[in-house]
């Protein structure tokens, strides 16, 4: 990856409710999981370390949009994973949209898809 190919983590920050909900619309996932799937489905781009991830998941389970469960680990340590609730998915399709207008109207002020 290029030196300047990784958002910046001020507006990674921003975007970490819809790709926390995004993931999790696909299947329950653990903290560290939800991270590296993050940084993979981005090319590295945007990523967060765990001490800047669970706030967020906190964050978003006290809003009622995520649940976090507990779970046995074969290998060590039991594991918290997070679901999507019903609300949660309630709020994914509307912020996808916003999400979609935003992007196009910063391309229409600065054309970025043409960076």
């Amino acid at each position: 990856m290029a030196p300047n190919s990784r958002v910046q983590s001020r507006i990674a920050r921003g975007s970490a409710e819809l790709a926390i909900l995004a993931l999790l619309d696909e299947q329950p996932l653990y903290g560290f999981e939800i991270g590296r799937r993050i940084g993979e489905k981005t090319a590295g781009a945007i990523q967060f370390t765990l001490a800047s991830l669970y706030p967020m998941l906190y964050e978003l389970e006290k809003r009622g949009l995520v649940k976090g469960q507990w779970r046995p680990n074969k290998s060590g340590r039991d594991r918290r994973y997070y679901s999507l609730t019903p609300a949660g998915k309630r709020k994914l399709s509307p912020l996808r949209h916003e999400w979609s207008l935003f992007f196009k109207a910063l391309d229409r002020l600065a054309g970025v898809s043409r960076a």
